[in-house]
């Protein structure tokens, strides 16, 4: 492998910053003094932002791994090792793997070798995936990075993997098969659905043939004849990068902390100081469909702030809407809501604590949950019109039975 000594990170494609990896695999970050001059800059994270408003400038070296915002903009799990093997990359060493990566990255940044940005990377070619998703209209066609998946890659997945994709009149974000749990793709896209009727803000969504997406192995027909895909919310129609961040960068933990080194007040925390009333509603109405649903899989990495506006939050649209329980049965929240992870704790006069330790309208937290309740029970009754498989009904209205609020 050629020796990397540093990449440039580049946010609306300006030079902002550099990271360095220095002897003993040491890596640093070191913003340009333009961009740390610059009254108008856009935000780079929350994560970078003190609590009297200042950037802070300044972060410790990491060592192998990289600064939690950038590890986050890694793929987890087997698709991790899978594209590291591809890029005779040890899948620990993020730098090399950023560096193998950098120039398909979700939103607005991308990160290019400092010394000649338009080298091939050790393992084969990776490059901006446009031109190859541009040569067909009609079908989907998956590129990571030049990378080629082989069945091994889907086949070794518990939940299938999440690939990016384009054609079809732009970018996707493509869910494949499982071999393990049956029908997630339907799942997803009824839940999806049902969301979107009820008033939460949801990207377009489908499902497609696997066979209709080129680029993949043979064979993951034989799991599953459907795939699910949802537009991507941070690109515009033409392509460009719209910045975003997930929670766990907002709050500067790495990947594998996404489901213990904060909760659900946390979250409510920053999207009532960053965003107020409105984001709260969007925040309570989210958090409750997927408390009906039976979904224990919203962790940190689930909940994402979009920056349509360089300088200012949103809440990012929905995305991993699943119902989990009729996959395993016990599951639980994914973080903490006040003292419990367990669907029958919520009740009123948690809801009513919860807003209290958030400093959140009370009112307002109630009325909202009321609502949503009432929103979803006018939709799931319509349960049996989506392509979901009679055990998920049936958990789901077991489900229910359950929840102390919704009765």
């Amino acid at each position: 492998m050629n020796k990397i000594e540093s990449l440039d990170v580049l946010l609306y494609n300006k030079h902002i910053a550099t990271l360095t990896n220095l002897p003993g695999d040491k890596n640093v970050l070191h913003f340009q003094e333009d961009f740390i001059n610059d009254a108008n800059r856009p935000v780079l994270s929350l994560s970078f932002i003190d609590d009297d408003g200042d950037f802070i400038t300044e972060s410790k070296p990491t060592r192998t791994r990289l600064l939690p915002f950038f590890s986050n903009l890694l793929p987890e799990g087997y698709l991790r090792t899978y594209l590291a093997s591809q890029a005779s990359v040890n899948e620990e060493r993020e730098f090399y793997l950023l560096d193998a990566l950098g120039e398909d990255l979700p939103g607005a940044l991308k990160v290019v070798r400092s010394s000649n940005k338009g080298l091939s990377h050790p393992g084969g070619e990776f490059h901006d995936a446009e031109d190859d998703l541009k040569h067909s209209e009609s079908t989907l066609h998956f590129s990571l990075a030049g990378v080629q998946l082989k069945f091994s890659a889907v086949q070794n997945t518990d939940g299938g993997l999440t690939i990016p994709a384009g054609g079809v009149g732009g970018d996707w974000i493509v869910k494949l098969p499982s071999a393990i749990y049956h029908q997630v793709p339907e799942n997803e896209f009824s839940m999806m659905e049902m969301a979107r009727l009820i008033g939460l803000n949801v990207p377009e969504t489908a499902l497609v043939p696997v066979e209709s997406i080129t680029g993949l192995p043979q064979g993951i027909g034989k799991i599953s004849q459907n795939a699910f895909i949802i537009k991507r919310f941070d690109r515009t129609s033409e392509g460009r990068g719209i910045h975003m961040e997930d929670f766990a960068q907002v709050f500067g933990v790495y990947p594998e902390q996404k489901y213990r080194k904060a909760s659900y007040r946390n979250i409510a925390d920053v999207i009532m100081r960053e965003l107020g009333a409105e984001g709260i509603i969007e925040f309570t109405r989210r958090f409750i469909f997927n408390v009906l649903i039976g979904n224990g899989d919203m962790h940190l990495k689930n909940w994402s702030l979009l920056y349509s506006d360089p300088r200012k939050a949103s809440l990012a649209p929905a995305y991993d809407f699943v119902s989990t329980i009729p996959y395993l049965p016990e599951d639980q929240l994914a973080l903490n809501f006040v003292d419990s992870k367990a669907f029958e704790a919520l009740t009123y006069d948690e809801f009513e604590r919860f807003s209290k330790k958030a400093h959140l309208p009370d009112s307002l937290v109630q009325d909202i949950t009321r609502e949503t309740v009432v929103d979803f029970k006018r939709v799931w009754k319509d349960a049996g019109d989506y392509p979901l498989d009679s055990h998920v009904i049936d958990t789901i209205n077991d489900h229910l039975k359950r929840l102390p609020f919704y009765k």
